[in-house]
């Protein structure tokens, strides 16, 4: 008995690398939080040293939006809405 070969369709890259990118969280601008209040809530939130909190601080302040976290949809989903908690502007998106 012979086998005869299998075509098996592949997904397109793009496609492939779309699904596999991580999630990133965004905490943009707002003109009502203090920047040492979102220093805070980095540190309190994501467990950052405070020179890595004023830095996205900074980036947040300066360029109007910062990508405070990275990775599966489930857990950027979570971030965002305990940033929510503390009163932050937040969205979720796919990494591009």
């Amino acid at each position: 008995m012979s086998t005869a070969p299998v075509e098996v369709e592949q997904p397109e890259t793009s496609q492939d690398a779309r699904l596999d990118a991580p999630w990133i969280t965004i905490v943009w601008n707002d003109p009502v939080n203090l920047m040492s209040y979102v220093t805070y809530v980095f540190q309190r939130v994501f467990g950052y040293p405070k020179a890595k909190a004023q830095k996205l601080m900074l980036d947040v302040h300066h360029k109007g939006k910062a990508v405070v976290s990275s990775g599966a949809r489930e857990a950027m989903e979570r971030d965002a809405e305990a940033l929510h908690g503390y009163g932050l502007w937040a969205t979720v998106s796919h990494d591009s």
